[in-house]
């Protein structure tokens, strides 16, 4: 049995954007690309998609990449005639279009074959000038130039998990040194932040998710038992090692840094453990105002899981879970189109919304709803999440039960007698309920008044 005590009266603070997501929906006909699956994130309320594997393989040497949009790294930087914004412009448009707001990664698409030979993940051959060629690129944007635009693009992130394994051979991402990364991320960061103050923000780095941590807990004060040594523990103390460097290097440069960024692809109680430890080595530095972005994250990847109750209620259950986190905002990887170990938003022949992508729509709620207000739970099993919200006059609460069993459900505080309820999981996709007197296991129930 659940009990649910909502106080609508008592505002916490605002909906976090914990349903923003990865790359966008849209595929290629014979002669033009169809964007109007786009239409599904403004429709769930989704602000924000981050721009990183954009199309596949090396961005589909079209898109958003820095070697797709600057092809010649030894051409004239400040030359509009040495850059290709065609596809990425195309892209950008219709994200506008459809008032999805893009977060810039400003690097290379992920080389999942590096271990035969890598192209674009090693350091540029001149930090200064691939940090030039960044700032183009955000004048294009942001500024009018080159017959650009003036959209006022947020966020502009540095490069993508440069901690992805200790050896260049097994890296897909950077094959360079953590010190080399460091370098790049101080010169660029430096370079832009001259160039455009406040008006943007900065960040980085697309942290691997510093998994090492769980491996000796006590030694990184972490409250859980410690994992097995296997076959990832190189890999994941080198990223724990990589984030620990990272830190104090900034800090002795001052780098500027307006948002961190980092992964998980864990479950959610160890998603929210990876948030307070970051947190924590952050204020370490002096950094615990910082904005932090959980801007990769699938705590139920697959292609059978994908549309399951598993699924939908696993990504609930993250969103839910971590708006009382430290981390500002949450980008699921991802929303793309097609048949995908990760891309859990649609149906992989039919591209018909599955029960995940309702989960979202369902925090959509939340989110314009605007204002967090006062939820207590009393469950005696562990899993069950809930989260309510308030405008004032209109109010929701979203619930999600993966406690392993069937929960009664009491709600105490509000008068749901006209209510209106939905439930969302495999077989339900946000389909009317006729009572909120029970929510199955791997069930998400969203109730509005």
């Amino acid at each position: 049995m659940a009990t649910i005590k909502i106080n609508v009266n008592e505002n916490i603070k605002p909906i976090k954007p914990m349903h923003a997501v990865g790359q966008p929906p849209f595929g290629g006909g014979s002669l033009s690309f169809d964007f109007s699956h786009i239409e599904h994130l403004k429709n769930a309320n989704i602000p924000y998609s981050r721009l990183h594997d954009v199309n596949g393989n090396f961005g589909g040497n079209r898109f958003v990449d820095i070697p797709n949009i600057f092809r010649d790294f030894d051409a004239d930087e400040n030359d509009p005639t040495s850059y290709d914004f065609a596809f990425t412009d195309v892209l950008i448009e219709e994200m506008y279009s459809y008032n999805v707001k893009p977060i810039f990664r400003l690097g290379v698409t992920i080389e999942n074959q590096c271990n035969i030979k890598a192209y674009r993940i090693a350091p540029p051959k001149d930090f200064a000038k691939w940090a030039r060629i960044c700032e183009h690129i955000i004048r294009h944007y942001n500024e009018g130039w080159a017959n650009g635009y003036t959209y006022g693009i947020e966020y502009w992130e540095i490069w993508n998990e440069p901690d992805n394994a200790p050896t260049p051979d097994k890296n897909q991402m950077w094959t360079g040194t953590a010190e080399e990364f460091y370098e790049l991320y101080d010169v660029t960061a430096k370079h832009l932040k001259a160039c455009f103050g406040n008006s943007i923000k900065v960040g980085g780095y697309g942290c691997c998710g510093i998994g090492g941590i769980f491996y000796h807990p006590d030694e990184f004060g972490v409250d859980c038992e410690p994992w097995a040594v296997d076959k990832d523990y190189d890999r994941y103390m080198y990223r724990a090692k990589f984030f620990l460097g990272f830190l104090p290097y900034i800090k002795e440069h001052g780098s500027p840094i307006d948002f961190f960024s980092w992964h998980s692809y864990f479950n959610t109680e160890n998603t929210r453990l990876l948030d307070e430890f970051i947190h924590r080595k952050l204020t370490e530095y002096g950094y615990g105002a910082l904005e932090t972005h959980l801007n990769e994250w699938n705590n139920a990847p697959g292609n059978k899981k994908h549309g399951s109750s598993l699924a939908s209620a696993s990504a609930a259950a993250m969103m839910l879970a971590m708006q009382d986190s430290y981390v500002d905002m949450l980008c699921y990887y991802d929303s793309r189109l097609g048949a995908s170990a990760y891309g859990g938003f649609f149906a992989p022949l039919t591209y018909e919304p599955v029960s995940t992508y309702y989960s979202f729509a369902a925090f959509g709620k939340l989110y314009a709803l605007g204002a967090q207000v006062e939820t207590e739970v009393e469950c005696e099993d562990k899993g069950f999440y809930a989260l309510a919200a308030s405008n004032g006059k209109k109010n929701a609460v979203m619930l999600v039960n993966q406690t392993g069993k069937m929960q009664e459900l009491t709600f105490d505080g509000v008068d749901l007698t006209d209510a209106h309820i939905y439930r969302i999981d495999q077989t339900h996709p946000m389909s009317i309920a006729f009572n909120a007197n029970k929510i199955d296991d791997n069930s998400v129930l969203y109730i509005e008044w």
